[in-house]
């Protein structure tokens, strides 16, 4: 890992690209939950387990976005994770989506067992196929395969700053 993607500026696009990839899947599932016969997501399994008392007894529209928010969170420390992988794994084209699968096994073979929530085996095929395209696009989003930033080598970080403002320095 080279001292640039060990930056705390690196980690935090990472993350944010998480963030925004999570978000993204949020969008996805809430068309497919209109094609497809709804199930509980794992994020509201796991608020329905083990959110307190509190936000269980809460209106459902904050139930959700109390789901929604610490979807997110894991979706931003994910992406902060991918940030941390040597840059060239992560400039290889099939690592987004790559790590975006290995996520969702992650959780649905060590995360969801240890909780106790539903498992993808115990659900519709098509359910699963959703969410493996939707942790694809994950994948995608985070290793920022949708607007790649310009390489930036040494030099011409020197030349512009850390800022590319246009502006030769």
């Amino acid at each position: 890992m080279t001292e640039a993607d060990r930056r705390p500026s690196a980690l935090l696009r990472a993350g944010a690209r998480g963030l925004v990839a999570a978000m993204a899947m949020t969008g996805i599932r809430t068309v497919t939950t209109t094609l497809a016969p709804q199930q509980k997501s794992p994020p509201e399994a796991i608020v329905e387990r083990f959110a307190p008392t509190a936000v269980l007894r809460s209106r459902e529209h904050r139930r959700e976005a109390v789901t929604e928010l610490l979807h997110w969170t894991y979706g931003a420390t994910g992406g902060a994770v991918f940030g941390l992988l040597p840059a060239r794994l992560r400039g290889m084209p099939m690592t987004g989506p790559a790590y975006g699968l290995l996520v969702w096994l992650g959780f649905e073979l060590a995360v969801a067992p240890a909780l106790g929530v539903q498992r993808a085996e115990q659900r519709r095929a098509l359910w699963r196929v959703v969410v493996a395209l939707d942790h694809m696009l994950y994948g995608v989003v985070v290793a920022g395969r949708l607007a790649p930033e310009p390489a930036v080598t040494a030099r011409t970080a020197e030349a512009v700053g850390d800022e590319d403002d246009g502006v030769r320095r």
